[in-house]
């Protein structure tokens, strides 16, 4: 066989392995669009593959049903929400003023719907599957672990039982109105965005502090 014929052998598997994860990545991409326009409940293979330009043969190469589609989103958002709060709310970040701190993480929050905007309506709406719930507190609890860790920073005297009141009261007061803000035209969003602000600034201040925090590491 000629050497030149071998090298093709060899290499079509690759790039079909390739155009495969491509297209995984199109489905999945789609998937988030619908579901983020209809929820998962009311999202459909059909219009799944609508989306994303194939048949609905051509995704059921490659996903059995909605559910399997559900379960590759899920590491999509696992690790979106894993790195989102680990730089936005760590050690460095804590020891800002607060009304610095509330500024970046809301607005961070912000643009982080629009990136994932089917992450909201999975994680915060009504559950959609037993493996997504399981999945949905893990990330929820990750995160109110994270916000309690940058109150202990902040205050270090507070008990465990203050810090966690203080954690499920602010994710309760953001979980309130994100979805309204981000529902909202721009200039709604920016005043619905200032009021939580405002409203944790309001809520926060007089127990973990208003201005910088020192870093004792450093003296």
């Amino acid at each position: 066989m000629a050497p030149g014929r071998s090298q093709q052998q060899r290499s079509a598997p690759i790039r079909r392995q390739e155009r495969g994860r491509r297209r995984i990545a199109e489905i999945l991409d789609a998937a988030e669009e619908v579901i983020a326009e209809v929820g998962f409940e009311e999202a459909t293979t059909n219009a799944i593959a609508a989306r994303a330009g194939v048949s609905p043969g051509s995704l059921y190469q490659f996903f059995a049903n909605k559910e399997q589609i559900l379960d590759g989103l899920l590491p999509r958002y696992t690790e979106s929400s894993r790195d989102f709060w680990n730089s936005r709310l760590n050690a460095e970040v804590a020891r800002l003023p607060l009304a610095e701190l509330l500024d970046r993480v809301v607005e961070a929050m912000a643009a982080f719907k629009v990136q994932r905007p089917a992450f909201w309506v999975l994680f915060h709406g009504s559950p959609a599957s037993p493996r997504l719930t399981e999945v949905a507190e893990e990330v929820r609890a990750g995160i109110a672990a994270r916000v309690r860790d940058v109150f202990a920073i902040r205050e270090p005297q507070l008990p465990d039982e203050r810090l966690e009141l203080l954690a499920t009261v602010s994710i309760a007061i953001v979980r309130g109105v994100f979805p309204l803000a981000m529902a909202a035209d721009e200039y709604r969003r920016a005043q619905l965005l200032a009021e939580v602000k405002g409203a944790l600034l309001g809520y926060l201040g007089p127990v973990v502090g208003y201005g910088a925090v020192a870093d004792d590491r450093r003296s």
